[in-house]
């Protein structure tokens, strides 16, 4: 049987600014980074079958 899902804490304070700073100023990422995170999400689309 599966556990129940905690709620989300609530951010309050410092963590609130240090959290809407991150989503505003987001740390940069290569083009390498992005072609081989692009190549893997590929590889795994093509290895996987979802049935709805």
């Amino acid at each position: 049987m599966a556990r129940p899902i905690k709620e989300t804490p609530v951010l309050k304070g410092k963590d609130v600014e240090r959290f809407k700073y991150n989503l505003e100023h987001p740390t940069p990422v290569s083009a390498e980074e992005v072609t081989k995170a692009r190549e893997t999400y590929e590889k795994f689309k093509r290895i996987t079958t979802f049935v709805l």
